[in-house]
């Protein structure tokens, strides 16, 4: 008999609990299933509505306290407890999912020889107005997938998938206990960035890993007030930018202050195109500012690798 876990992390969402336990428990799934909660030190009281919720009628909750803070030690320690399932589900605890979540879940696994699937991720603007400016080619950077309503094969990270709505066959980090979402990418608190699902999808892709998308996996994000200014986009690209440079980037013969000379005209022909958009009010003006701040990030990160080196 197949078995099948959905888990989610949470860190103070408290208010969300009660109608995402609800939602899961509504979704009709060919396999019985439970429900995992990874409470990662929330400081609210995440755990005595967690209590509560137990209680109630539906699939079984299971709670599970992670002290190591941030959202990486969150996931693998979801994978630790789900080894002995066949089939994870994670969705993120500011979501809901729609009806035949699951289903599709398992269909894809289970009957289509999938070893990872995931779905479409949905925006949901209701609580909080869309601004003028968040642009449809932004919404990704807010975890939003849609990659169209066929099913097909994903064969590179042109189309990716996120750990707000994927699912894994579990044999995957039975048979390679090495596979874990990498620490180095982890996320705390409120933080921005982050990148552990996208390093855990190259990952499976370099092993050759059948992964698979389906339009009919959806889950709708509610977006965070906080993320709707540019700012939060900007600090997510120079973030990124960071880490790329920090964890990844090849060594280059450098120049002033050890950064590569090619780095710092890369970042002033960012910033001079964004200054150029903005005085002459054209459209772009967020997406070429955020490829200046990545760049910014870069150069901040590789003097930062540069110096350590040296020490």
């Amino acid at each position: 008999m197949t078995t099948l876990t959905v888990a989610f992390c949470t860190f103070k969402r408290a208010d969300r609990l009660d109608k995402l336990v609800a939602a899961l428990r509504a979704q009709n799934c060919p396999v019985a299933f439970d429900i995992l909660a990874i409470n990662n030190n929330s400081p609210d009281d995440t755990l005595a509505v967690l209590d509560a919720l137990q209680q109630q009628s539906g699939a079984a909750l299971r709670v599970v306290t992670e002290t190591a803070p941030g959202i990486v030690p969150a996931r693998n320690r979801a994978l630790e407890e789900s080894l002995d399932r066949d089939i994870l589900v994670f969705i993120d605890d500011d979501e809901l999912p729609h009806p035949g979540f699951l289903a599709a879940a398992c269909d894809a696994i289970v009957n289509e020889g999938a070893q990872c699937v995931g779905g479409c991720v949905e925006m949901d603007f209701v609580t909080h107005i869309r601004p003028s400016w968040l642009e449809d080619d932004l919404l990704g950077f807010l975890a939003a997938v849609d990659h169209g309503p066929q099913r097909f094969w994903i064969k590179d990270s042109r189309t990716p998938i996120w750990t707000a709505n994927v699912a894994y066959d579990m044999r995957l980090f039975r048979d390679d206990p090495a596979l874990r979402f990498d620490l180095r990418y982890n996320r705390e608190g409120a933080d921005v960035g982050g990148g552990e699902d996208a390093i855990m999808l190259r990952a499976l892709l370099a092993q050759q890993a059948r992964i698979r998308y389906r339009p009919d996996m959806v889950v709708q994000h509610s977006v965070d007030a906080w993320k709707l200014h540019r700012r939060y986009f900007l600090k997510l690209h120079y973030r990124a930018g960071l880490r790329q440079a920090q964890l990844s980037a090849a060594d280059f013969p450098t120049g002033w202050l050890g950064i590569p000379p090619f780095l710092l005209r890369q970042f002033f022909s960012h910033g001079a195109k964004t200054l150029a958009l903005f005085l002459a009010c054209k459209p772009g003006q967020i997406r070429q500012a955020m490829n200046a701040a990545h760049a910014l990030g870069y150069l901040q990160g590789y003097r930062q690798r540069s110096a350590k080196r040296l020490t």
